[in-house]
């Protein structure tokens, strides 16, 4: 089997599906928990690329109990292990941002800074909410014994990023708030 149709989001849903094992209800929920900080995506691909990696022979499927009802766990392959070992090989690239703030900094000639700041004001929610999660994913490691350090190192850099973003939000409300 060749990785030539394997994305970056195959990737994501093999290390997630990792050797536990995991539903689309499950992949869609560490989703939600830290898209933010690491991987975005519509919650429809979480449901569909593990049926497309089931297919390419890299995860399995089974049938398991739900509350309501049986539900569909995935689980890596020998085919999965080796196309994840080998991915791990490869150069990263260096992460796209998408940084819907910046964009409306570079449109402030078109409002009045008051305007532009307003627009801004939800991002210090967002962020203290990351902080919040950040500190709970904290007390969650140590039950990941397999993940703590990545885990671990991921945390300390989605402080960083949202640290970067505090300090660039000050820098907007200093410049902007003059007017």
């Amino acid at each position: 089997m060749g990785t030539a149709s394997l994305t970056p989001f195959s990737y994501v849903i093999l290390v997630l599906v990792g050797e536990g094992g995991a539903g689309p209800h499950d992949l869609v929920r560490m989703m939600r928990q830290g898209a933010w900080a690491y991987w975005t995506s519509s919650p429809s691909q979480y449901y569909a690329e593990p049926k497309r990696l089931e297919g390419l022979g890299l995860l399995s499927a089974a049938s398991a109990p739900g509350r309501t009802h049986d539900r569909t766990v995935y689980r890596l392959t020998e085919a999965g292990r080796e196309a994840l070992a080998a991915w791990l090989g490869t150069p990263a690239a260096f992460p796209r941002v998408q940084n819907e703030a910046a964009v409306r900094l570079l449109g402030a000639e078109f409002a009045d800074p008051a305007t532009l700041l307003e627009g801004l004001r939800g991002l210090r929610e967002e962020i203290a909410a990351g902080h919040a999660w950040l500190d709970r994913s904290q007390e969650r490691e140590p039950g990941l014994p397999h993940r703590e350090a990545a885990l671990g190192i991921n945390r300390r850099l989605a402080r960083r990023i949202l640290e970067a973003q505090e300090a660039w939000l000050d820098e907007v409300e200093a410049e902007f708030g003059k007017a």
